[in-house]
């Protein structure tokens, strides 16, 4: 295979406005705050990265790219919208699907797939983007909070549980009730019934049947390859052939967001560990209930779900409210997960920010309320 001008025509030139570059640039100015306050050595520094994670990341992006120009998405999303009447209809099929998607596959990956083909439908037709993504960011949150691997966050706590696989999701089972339930409520709200009205057709962009089944091969191997923990290899598979066969699709990854989540361990890590947070978590009454729920979620609002999940394991003795409290928590504040900047960043809004949290705020304290109840119910 080589590279041709084609492979440009199914995408247009990445415009990474999602989330904005300004939070990479406040994550660096702490990170440089950090650097004065409390020095490392530089390995000290690298150490406090996920590697895996942004490894992970890094493949997936780089597939997204191949699928995205391989004219596959677009020609899925006409499919779908000559099947599809209604918003609220379109709307409810791809919250669905990403809720069950991540269940099944982790939530980043659930987002690779649909974030993608939504931003190609918002192409096609007058929808609410920003709205659509921002749901699907909590339907992620929401249905990989069920199994053990839906999430890193599950996967932590199930193996410092013991449980077993379905008594663990027994255990998240009427937690995802609930915040599943919100979502289709917010999707009922915020989505009208409105008739789907098509653009006018632009040129259509050829499929390219052989980049697709390229991607799609590349996806299987990379998923595999996470799962023996061969990053390193995959990632050399992965970019090494797209450098040969297609290099235009390695130019148009979203580096920014690899940078941001790189920064984000950095900085959030060096946060959980400042003295004064670890005093005050070991004086505050946090042992289980209602108290340790709510610390999960409060934590996760400042650190990420994750970092929280780690960071409270060792105060926390009720394993149930921690594992419940983090998953609620990553709603709210767009630090409350890293789905929710993945998701932001592969739809390139231009005020995500601004959009999510309009919605996700509200939907956080009447979630976290509403699961609340059920606990002490």
């Amino acid at each position: 295979m080589n590279s041709s001008a084609a492979d440009t025509g199914a995408a247009a030139a990445p415009d990474h406005g999602g989330g904005g570059n300004g939070l990479l640039w406040v994550l660096v100015a702490v990170a440089v705050l950090f650097a004065f306050l409390r020095p490392r050595a530089p390995m000290d520094w690298l150490r406090l990265v996920d590697w895996q994670t942004v490894g992970a990341l890094a493949g997936l992006l780089a597939i997204t790219q191949g699928v995205e120009r391989s004219g596959m998405l677009q020609a899925a999303a006409q499919r779908l919208l000559a099947r599809t009447h209604n918003q609220r209809s379109l709307a409810l099929l791809l919250t669905a699907s990403a809720a069950f998607l991540s269940a099944l596959v982790t939530n980043d990956v659930s987002l690779f797939l649909l974030v993608p083909l939504t931003r190609v439908l918002a192409t096609q037709a007058h929808l609410p983007l920003a709205r659509l993504v921002v749901l699907q960011a909590l339907a992620v949150n929401a249905g990989s909070a069920l199994t053990p691997i839906g999430n890193p966050q599950n996967l932590y706590l199930w193996h410092r549980s013991g449980e077993g696989f379905v008594a663990f999701m027994g255990m998240m089972g009427p937690t995802v009730a609930v915040m599943l339930f919100w979502v289709f409520v917010a999707v009922w709200l915020l989505v009208p019934r409105t008739p789907i009205e098509l653009k006018p057709e632009a040129e259509a962009a050829p499929v390219q049947p052989r980049m697709l089944a390229l991607s799609a091969l590349l996806f299987v191997g990379f998923v595999v390859a996470l799962d023996r923990h061969w990053l390193l290899a995959g990632l050399g598979v992965v970019f090494g052939v797209f450098l040969v066969a297609y290099p235009r699709v390695l130019r148009g990854i979203d580096w920014a967001l690899l940078a941001i989540i790189a920064l984000m361990f950095v900085d959030l890590r060096q946060l959980a560990e400042l003295p004064a947070v670890v005093a005050l978590l070991g004086h505050w009454p946090i042992t289980e209930g209602w108290r340790a729920y709510l610390a999960a979620i409060v934590t996760s609002q400042f650190i990420s779900n994750v970092p929280a999940a780690i960071l409270l394991d060792g105060h926390v003795r009720d394993l149930p409210a921690l594992a419940a409290g983090v998953s609620v928590g990553g709603f709210g504040c767009v630090l409350g997960s890293l789905a929710n900047l993945i998701a932001l960043r592969l739809a390139k809004l231009p005020n995500g920010l601004r959009e999510f949290h309009r919605i996700s705020i509200p939907f956080l304290l009447v979630c976290a309320a509403s699961a609340l109840l059920l606990r002490l119910g």
